[in-house]
C-alpha cells in the first residue's frame, strides 16, 4: 500500500463499477479506509469492490445508497463515522446518462438524470460538509465530485446529462468558496471518454462519436481518473479548491482549437 491517504477515512458513491470502483481501490491502496456506496441493485458489484480492497489488506464495507435520497446520504455519512470514527474525504461519483437529443428526451428521463447527478451532488456534499465542519482544523476535509467534459462543453445527444454536469460545477465552485476558510476543499473532475459500463453499453458507432473530439484517440481507463481524484483529496493538493479538472485526453482543448 502507498501512503498518500494513510489514516484517512471516507466514501465513494457509485463504486460498484467503473470510475467509482477504480477510485475506491486507489484510495485503499493509498492507505484510506473506504465505504463503498451504490444502489441495492448494484450490491453484487459493490461487494466485489469491497472484496478486492480487503484482499489487499485494506479496510472497506458496502453501504446501499440512493444518492437522490436525502435520508440515504445522511445515513451514509453516519455509517462512515460509526465504522471508522471520522469522515476525511468524499467522492461523489454516482451518475446516469440518457443518450437522446433534447426534443426526444422524456420529462421522466430528464428528471431522473437531474435527481441522480445534480440533486445527488447537492445532497452528498451537504451532509458531508456538516460532518467535516466538526473535524479539527486547519484541514477539515476534501470533497471531489464527478462532473464530465460534458460539464465544460456540448456533447451531442446528452442534453440532460450535460445540464446536470454543468450544474455540478456550479455547486462545486460555490461550495469551494463558501468553505475555503473553514478548511474544506471542494473540487470536481471532468472525465472524457472513459471505458466504463455506461460507455461499453453504447453501440460502436456511438462510442466512435463520443471519442472523436479528443486529442488522444483512445478511451481512458477508470484508473486514470482515480489518480486525479485521490490526488485532489490528498494533502498534496492542499492549495487546490474550486477547480474543474479535465481528465479528458485533451477533448476540451481540441474542441476549443477547432472553434477558433
Amino acid at each position: 500500500m502507498g501512503g498518500l491517504m494513510e489514516g484517512r477515512a471516507g466514501l465513494v458513491t457509485g463504486a460498484a463499477s467503473g470510475i467509482g470502483r477504480a477510485c475506491a481501490l486507489r484510495f485503499a491502496r493509498e492507505g484510506a479506509a473506504v465505504i463503498v456506496a451504490d444502489l441495492p441493485s448494484a450490491g453484487r458489484g459493490a461487494e466485489e469492490t469491497v472484496a478486492q480492497i480487503t484482499a489487499d489488506g485494506g479496510r472497506s464495507a458496502y453501504v446501499p445508497c440512493d444518492v437522490s435520497s436525502a435520508a440515504d446520504n445522511e445515513a451514509l455519512v453516519a455509517h462512515v463515522v460509526q465504522r471508522f470514527g471520522k469522515l476525511d474525504f468524499a467522492h461523489n461519483n454516482a451518475g446516469i446518462g440518457v443518450h437522446r437529443r433534447l426534443h426526444e428526451t422524456s420529462d421522466e428521463d430528464f428528471d431522473r438524470v437531474i435527481a441522480v447527478n445534480l440533486r445527488g451532488t447537492f445532497l452528498g456534499p451537504k451532509h458531508q460538509i456538516r460532518q467535516m465542519l466538526g473535524n479539527d482544523p486547519p484541514f477539515r476535509g476534501a470533497i471531489v465530485s464527478t462532473s464530465s467534459n460534458a460539464g465544460l462543453r456540448a456533447v451531442t445527444m446528452l442534453s440532460a446529462y450535460a445540464a446536470s454536469k454543468h450544474g455540478i460545477l456550479g455547486l462545486t465552485k460555490n461550495a469551494a468558496v463558501e468553505y475555503a476558510e473553514e478548511g474544506i476543499r471542494v473540487n470536481a473532475v471532468c472525465p472524457g471518454a472513459i471505458m466504463t459500463p455506461l460507455m461499453s453499453d453504447q453501440p460502436p458507432e456511438r462510442q466512435r462519436e463520443i471519442l472523436a473530439p479528443q486529442a488522444m484517440t483512445r478511451f481512458g481507463d477508470p484508473a486514470e481518473v482515480a489518480a486525479a481524484v485521490v490526488w485532489l483529496c490528498s494533502a498534496e493538493a492542499s492549495f487546490v479548491t474550486g477547480v474543474a479538472l479535465p481528465v479528458d485526453a485533451g477533448s476540451v482543448a481540441w474542441v476549443s482549437a477547432h472553434r477558433s
